[in-house]
């Protein structure tokens, strides 16, 4: 997205032949786009450069059935890989794991060790696509099995492009995929940072999540000000383990939701955008203008989509993505209409991501860099937006920062108390949310239900059983032991996940062993 990317075109023009300028100044006379603190994008000439990285969140069944769905999702037109993993694989359990049971290949695909990672990118070359991993508590074991693999595809490892979310902060808040206690979860993440600045340099180290924050059902204020004052943890956090900020703050990424309120959530990354730039310039003292952007995906509600007439959820999609595009979001995943009631269908895929297309080549959207700067609404909603958001970080740094916080309960219950009034307010037609509180048909039109296979469990379990038969499982235990012996120092940790990874020890094994040293975290 750089000045050096050859435009799209040389003109932009309406079909009455108007001529597109790149953007027009509001009249408050903001800073141009690409300019500190980026309010109105985080470069200069945004998609009349280059679109947005179109990605479509996939993931379930086995391996197999996966690398199927991403040579469709290829094939379709996604510019990038975004993968979603089994309950299992996120908190650190072998598909074999009697904690498994039920749950083996069903919210994502079943990752048990490098052979499975293996046999989900086979075909797929890591160097020429960039691929975004939904994991957090493994974050480090996936990302070791996925630099893995690229090193096997002699994959320049300087250039490997991608996303881990590895965002632990906010599951203590609203997801709770969490196994380890915060201090040494924080450990792990630090630990990839130094790691990927040093062999990892244009990975994205992190993708500090607000999505998961609206999802549970926080107002869009509460979202940019409890993902900000996260991102504000984890830089504070890795500046105190001796790193410069300007050598990992390059490579943070941001994810946020995408709601039905058009006007509110274009405001709301403008804010967002704006906000990190003086936390990172004023607080935290960085030089570099790359280590103040705020860079994000967004995927668009998923808590927005309904189980009743859901051909009207192509209509929020469709919605939601505009404003995050012309909020200006670096990647973008658009749901499927499907997703209240199942897994989306290949059908269902493809039109969330003609969606993207359709904005992308025939709307115009794209054509001018901040097309609604200026807009007096846009301007107000923004500096709102701004202010409360602001009173919410003061009010963390207050309590100690986001983990004092967490500790306290601040987030989640400012979050629960937001749930409850916009429940009531649905409840009472406040909000009318069509086709579920209003404008109800009696009968619904039947439609297909995506399915996964019940004996993804059984036979994640076989392949488990053959693949620990031929490895070395003396050289594995040695491996694990080294893990153990290293989580009571304080050195870098990576390495010696990625000498057990090629080894084929499994996820459950790594994380279990690093369980038997730092415990597990309970909230209650």
């Amino acid at each position: 997205m750089s000045g050096s990317i050859k435009l799209r075109k040389e003109t932009f023009k309406t079909d009455s032949e108007i001529i597109i300028p790149e953007f027009l100044n509001s009249p408050e006379s903001l800073p141009d786009p690409g300019v500190y603190p980026f309010t109105r994008g985080v470069h200069g000439s945004m998609y009349r450069s280059r679109f947005w990285t179109m990605r479509q969140y996939a993931g379930f069944a086995t391996a197999e059935e996966s690398n199927k769905r991403y040579k469709f999702l290829i094939g379709s037109g996604t510019t990038g890989l975004s993968i979603a993993f089994d309950l299992p694989t996120q908190i650190g359990y072998d598909s074999d794991d009697p904690m498994s049971e039920g749950e083996v290949g069903k919210a994502g695909v079943a990752i048990d060790s490098l052979e499975d990672m293996e046999t989900l990118f086979d075909g797929i070359i890591l160097g020429e696509i960039t691929t975004s991993m939904t994991i957090n508590s493994t974050a480090a074991i996936l990302l070791m099995m996925y630099v893995a693999i690229a090193k096997r595809q002699n994959a320049d490892l300087k250039k490997l492009s991608g996303t881990i979310q590895n965002d632990l902060l906010k599951e203590y808040i609203a997801r709770g995929t969490y196994i380890y206690p915060p201090g040494q979860s924080m450990r792990l993440i630090t630990d990839i940072f130094k790691y990927c600045s040093k062999n990892l340099p244009s990975w994205n180290t992190i993708s500090i999540s607000g999505y998961h924050i609206r999802e549970a059902g926080s107002s869009a204020v509460q979202e940019v000000a409890f993902t900000l004052s996260d991102g504000i943890e984890y830089v504070k956090c890795a500046i105190e383990s001796g790193l410069d900020v300007d050598a990992f703050a390059k490579r943070l990424s941001f994810f946020f939701n995408s709601h039905n309120n058009f006007a509110e959530e274009v405001a709301k990354f403008r804010a967002a955008r704006k906000i990190w730039a003086v936390i990172m310039k004023e607080r935290f003292n960085a030089k570099d203008e790359n280590s103040m952007k705020l860079r994000f995906h967004a995927q668009t509600g998923g808590s927005t989509l309904s189980d009743k007439q859901i051909e009207n959820n192509i209509v929020r999609v469709t919605i939601q993505a505009l404003a995050a595009v012309l909020g200006g979001c670096q990647s973008l995943h658009t749901n499927g209409k499907d997703e209240a009631i199942a897994l989306p269908t290949e059908l269902s895929v493809q039109t969330a991501l003609r969606t993207q297309q359709i904005i992308a080549h025939e709307s115009g959207a794209a054509d001018s860099v901040d097309l609604l700067g200026g807009s007096y609404l846009i301007e107000y909603l923004t500096k709102q937006i701004e202010e409360k958001a602001w009173e919410y970080i003061k009010k963390i740094d207050e309590l100690g920062g986001a983990s004092k916080a967490i500790e306290a309960g601040f987030q989640k219950n400012e979050i629960e108390q937001n749930a409850y009034k916009t429940q009531l307010d649905i409840e009472n037609k406040n909000i009318i949310e069509v086709g579920v509180n209003e404008f109800i048909t009696e009968h619904d039109e039947a439609h297909i239900v995506f399915k996964v296979d019940d004996n993804v469990g059984k036979k994640q379990k076989e392949k488990l059983k053959a693949l620990k038969k031929k490895r070395d499982n003396e050289k594995v235990r040695s491996l694990l032991d080294t893990i153990k012996s290293k989580a009571m120092t304080d050195e870098n940790l990576l390495p010696f996940i990625l000498d057990a990874v090629e080894s084929y020890a499994t996820i459950g094994e790594i994380s279990n062993s690093l369980r038997e040293v730092w415990g597990e975290y309970k909230a209650y």
